[in-house]
C-alpha cells in the first residue's frame, strides 16, 4: 500500500499531511474536514475540486495533522500539505499545473514572517517620535 507524507507552513503553524490509497475521506487533526467553519472549509475543498475535475474520482484518504499558529494559519498550512500530497501520490504534471494556474498559494508556501522587534524598542518597525524642546 503507497504512503506518502508531506508537510505544509504559513507563519507558525506546520502541517503534515499523510496520503493513501482510500475512498476520498479528508481529516485534519483527527476530525473531518466538512466540520470546519464555512470559509475554512471552502479553503481545503479547493485543491480537492480542482483535483475531482482533473482525475475523475479522488481513491485516497488524506489526515492532517496541524499545529501551532492561529486557526487560519493551519488552515493555510493544511491547504499547502494536502495540495503536495495529492500532487506527489498521483505523479500529474496537468494536474500540478492547474494548482499553479489557480492560486500558487496551493504548492508554494507564503514564507512570509512576523518581524522582529528591535532593539531598545516595543515594536519592529518605526521608531518611537522624539521632541526636542
Amino acid at each position: 500500500m503507497k504512503k506518502i507524507i508531506t508537510s505544509g507552513k504559513r507563519k507558525r503553524a506546520i502541517a503534515k499531511a499523510l496520503i493513501r490509497e482510500g475512498s476520498g475521506k479528508v481529516t485534519i487533526n483527527k476530525k473531518p474536514f466538512t466540520s470546519l467553519q464555512k470559509f475554512d472549509k471552502f479553503k481545503i475543498e479547493e485543491p480537492l475540486r480542482i483535483a475531482e475535475k482533473i482525475l475523475g474520482k479522488l481513491n485516497f484518504d488524506i489526515e492532517i495533522n496541524v499545529k501551532s499558529g492561529g486557526e487560519k494559519s493551519q488552515i493555510e498550512a493544511a491547504r499547502v500539505a494536502l495540495s503536495r500530497a495529492i500532487i506527489k501520490f498521483t505523479n500529474s504534471k496537468e494536474l500540478s499545473e492547474a494548482f499553479l494556474s489557480y492560486d500558487r498559494n496551493l504548492l508554494v508556501a507564503d514564507v512570509r514572517r512576523k518581524e522582529a522587534y528591535k532593539p531598545g524598542d516595543s515594536r519592529a518597525r518605526a521608531m518611537r517620535q522624539t521632541s526636542y524642546r
